[in-house]
């Protein structure tokens, strides 16, 4: 039996360059996003370009080890106005950008990583976290 055709084969994040792809698709998401939007506006306050960069600095060290982000990324979030639709949200918007862009190790790392962070951050700001 033949193969079904499943479209093109996405390439893995390699390179600065897939990672500012990523980074720069899921904030423009996320900025367009009725509930994220304005939570990631109030905090950013409109430049948005340098907290892209950090982000870039993040996922890099995350997924290519590059050891650009020495920063504590759980702190900035402890004041923000979110609850747990918030990181469901954010995790859809994420896996969403990845399954578009990219397949592969790195792009499984990336999504893995990404459920950590919400997983942990959500138990860092007291909710009960779910088991899926």
């Amino acid at each position: 039996m033949a193969d079904v055709e499943k479209g093109p084969q996405l390439a893995d994040i390699q390179t600065e360059e897939d990672v500012r792809q990523l980074v720069y698709t899921f904030y423009d998401k996320v900025r367009a996003d009725a509930l994220l939007g304005p939570v990631f506006e109030k905090a950013i306050g409109g430049d948005w370009e340098p907290h892209l960069q950090i982000m870039c600095n993040f996922w890099s060290t995350m997924l290519l080890y590059s050891g650009k982000y020495r920063g504590d990324p759980m702190s900035k979030h402890m004041s923000l106005p979110i609850d747990p639709q918030h990181f469901s949200q954010w995790l859809t918007l994420f896996t969403g950008t990845l399954d578009v862009l990219f397949q592969g190790e790195v792009a499984d790392n990336a999504r893995a990583r990404a459920n950590n962070i919400a997983r942990i951050m959500q138990s860092m700001l007291g909710f009960p976290l779910n088991n899926k």
